[in-house]
């Protein structure tokens, strides 16, 4: 019985890696025939959005609580110039309303991820201290984090998210972690760094409401 467990246990690893290689290199493909950064960027938090998390946990006592509808999202909060707030780009599964929507650079878990510049994952926001509800049309269940990088600083912060309490492990916080690496060339190679500036400049000044 030990030995067929392990068959299995080996055979859904396999399962696993081939699905975030296939989505890493499809996002990488489509990417790099894209010029403009945020369209670029959106094929990895599209495949972030599809390929972390794993829907057998749906089935899970506390998964969802009655009335509760399964969903997920994704996006990147890059840092503007001032460093004072982060704009929302290339997101996923979120109302018109909130394109381009901006938070503080110290805003709860995204906050925490730049200050930290360590990926972070919260399996159920329920009982996390310092989650807070930012997409306006749902409040996720289940959230990991990654912070992208460039030449050693913090340029945004990359978030998949889901209703379902548990979705994500720490397998795929690290996966996600290697989506996050990906974005950071992508964005800047496309003049992403003066794609930041001009959102920032023409959203005007933000203060934390």
């Amino acid at each position: 019985m030990t030995g067929v467990m392990h068959g299995i246990a080996d055979r859904d690893a396999a399962s696993y890696h081939d699905r975030i290689v296939s989505g890493l290199r499809a996002a990488l493909a489509d990417s790099a025939r894209e010029p403009d950064p945020e369209r670029a960027v959106a094929f990895f938090t599209a495949a972030a959005r599809t390929s972390l998390g794993d829907d057998a946990r749906l089935a899970r006592p506390g998964a969802l609580k009655d009335g509760e509808t399964h969903f997920s999202s994704a996006g990147v909060f890059f840092v503007a110039p001032c460093r004072t707030h982060m704009i929302l780009c290339a997101e996923q599964g979120f109302g018109p309303e909130q394109k381009h929507a901006r938070i503080a650079i110290n805003d709860s878990r995204p906050g925490h991820t730049v200050a930290s510049a360590r990926p972070a994952l919260v399996p159920d926001t329920d009982i996390d201290p310092i989650f807070r509800q930012i997409q306006a049309n749902g409040r996720a269940g289940c959230s990991s984090y990654a912070p992208v990088i460039w030449n050693g600083e913090v340029i945004g912060m990359f978030f998949a998210a889901c209703k379902a309490r548990r979705m994500y492990d720490d397998r795929d916080n690290r996966a996600h972690d290697l989506f996050a690496a990906a974005v950071a060339p992508t964005w800047i190679a496309r003049g992403g760094a003066e794609r930041i500036a001009q959102l920032a400049e023409r959203l005007g000044p933000w203060s934390p409401s």
